[in-house]
């Protein structure tokens, strides 16, 4: 029963990771798509490239602006994703209109969230590449890539994205007792993790009560560890003192607390939603 249960979840995820291709493309066709994905995120990172040069008077060659772009380029994985997996729960309940029938087909919501995010996973990471090669072509931002450190840049990437997916979900269970513009709770909590996680300077200029809050936040250990293994360095004074081994042990405990508590929090507000009828509710007044 279990081994069949895998196969569902397995394919569940299968196919709502298609599904959500398909959704983000807009069944585009594929090379018009594959343009839109290459101008965006140049696009994206040009708006901060253009406010350091101002502020800095063209300063670029220098560790603080690798450091901002590179923190700022990983940074895209928060948003969409956070984004991509909690408006699902919006986007099939009130724009399509088929989360009903999603609950009563034989799969697990869970897992279908999970499916949608990966697609917004896979966008996301050829956004990242895109900007981090724009970054060392045009800007000459110092990446040596012989000098990566490819294991903990792939193991850190895998885990940031379990934390974003853990946090995603946590947020749609929220989306299901909440009306059409909870959106902005995905916007204004990717801000908060922009704010206090360090995703474009140290987080040593925080106040102290912020430094507090952003040692017990996973995404900040995530963003050290990513600019540790691309740039070789670390311009954070509090997190210097600690090795990549350290940071990774931090990670994972941080983790784990973290898919423990969004797990909790999902099923919470599920029940609530559908103790209350809450699941196909349109809100859209």
């Amino acid at each position: 029963m279990k081994i069949l249960n895998l196969k569902d979840d397995l394919r569940t995820i299968k196919l709502s990771s298609w599904l959500g291709w398909a959704m983000e493309s807009n069944w585009a066709n594929p090379f018009l798509f594959a343009i839109y994905s290459i101008i965006r995120p140049i696009a994206s990172s040009l708006i901060l490239v253009f406010m350091y040069m101002v502020v800095t008077h063209g300063k670029t060659k220098t560790d603080l602006f690798a450091y901002i772009y590179i923190g700022n380029a990983f940074f895209m994985y928060v948003y969409n994703v956070l984004f991509g997996i909690s408006w699902v729960i919006h986007e099939d309940r009130e724009h399509y209109q088929i989360i009903r029938y999603i609950y009563i087909a034989p799969i697990r919501m869970y897992y279908y969230l999970f499916g949608r995010g990966t697609a917004k996973m896979i966008i996301t990471t050829f956004a990242v590449i895109i900007a981090i090669a724009f970054g060392m072509i045009v800007l000459k931002i110092p990446i040596d890539l012989g000098s990566v450190n490819y294991p903990l840049l792939i193991t850190s990437i895998l885990v940031g994205l379990f934390i974003i997916t853990c946090l995603g979900i946590l947020l749609a269970g929220i989306t299901m007792i909440t009306a059409h513009h909870s959106w902005y709770l995905t916007e204004g909590t990717a801000g908060i993790f922009f704010l206090a996680c360090g995703a474009i300077y140290p987080i040593d200029i925080l106040p102290i009560w912020l430094q507090y809050l952003s040692k017990i936040l996973p995404l900040t250990y995530w963003l050290e560890l990513l600019r540790r293994a691309v740039l070789g360095k670390s311009l954070s004074t509090i997190l210097s003192h600690y090795s990549n081994f350290q940071l990774m042990i931090i990670m994972f405990v941080t983790t784990a607390f973290l898919a423990l508590f969004s797990h909790y929090i999902y099923r919470t507000f599920e029940h609530i939603a559908r103790k209350y009828g809450k699941i196909d509710q349109l809100t859209n007044y």
